[in-house]
């Protein structure tokens, strides 16, 4: 690879990026041509893109953003794909790639292995992460829960009042009728 072709994909993971604020980094050393390409084709169904890139590519790009997530560092080592999420969706690649192991040997180590996620300035590290990673929610989802749970007293509240009320005249209401 030329200095212009190592500059190019730079500034395209650059432009990358700053399209898609999250990524993910799997190792795919072992895997067969057939299996990185249904991995990309799982990813394109899904629409997260996916690129086999050098990991002093992936470092310059990085650097070059401004970013710090030198902790992943030692984790771009052998043959690295990204996977990239947008802000608003970033369980998504972990989605894919828990997806893409089922039916595999469990005996056999999973394929592809994630080495590192970076998501919203945060860093995870290891394979051990990506059952968590699939459960992050979208920006959405906490929303809808943060609102749900500060109207929750609020309706419980209401209701009480409300059948309290109906008590209290049913009440009134025998009352009024014995005496009469």
């Amino acid at each position: 690879m030329t200095k212009e072709q190592k500059i190019e994909v730079v500034q395209d993971l650059v432009a990358r990026l700053q399209e898609y604020p999250n990524f993910y980094v799997a190792d795919t050393t072992g895997m067969t041509v057939a299996q990185v390409n249904n991995l990309r084709r799982a990813c394109f169904t899904a629409g997260i893109p996916m690129r086999v890139v050098k990991n002093t590519l992936i470092k310059k790009a990085i650097e070059e953003m401004g970013l710090d997530y030198s902790e992943a560092y030692p984790a771009f080592k052998q043959t690295s794909a990204l996977f990239f999420a947008k802000a608003d969706n970033a369980s998504a690649p972990a989605k894919v790639l828990q997806a893409f192991r089922k039916g595999q040997n469990p005996k056999e180590a999973p394929k592809p292995a994630l080495k590192a996620a970076c998501i919203d300035a945060s860093v995870f590290l290891g394979d051990s992460q990506l059952e968590a990673l699939t459960k992050l929610k979208t920006k959405e989802e906490l929303i809808g829960e943060i609102i749900g749970l500060l109207q929750s007293p609020a309706k419980t509240v209401i209701s009480q009042l409300q059948s309290g009320g109906q008590k209290l005249a049913g009440i009134v209401k025998a009352l009024e009728e014995r005496a009469a």
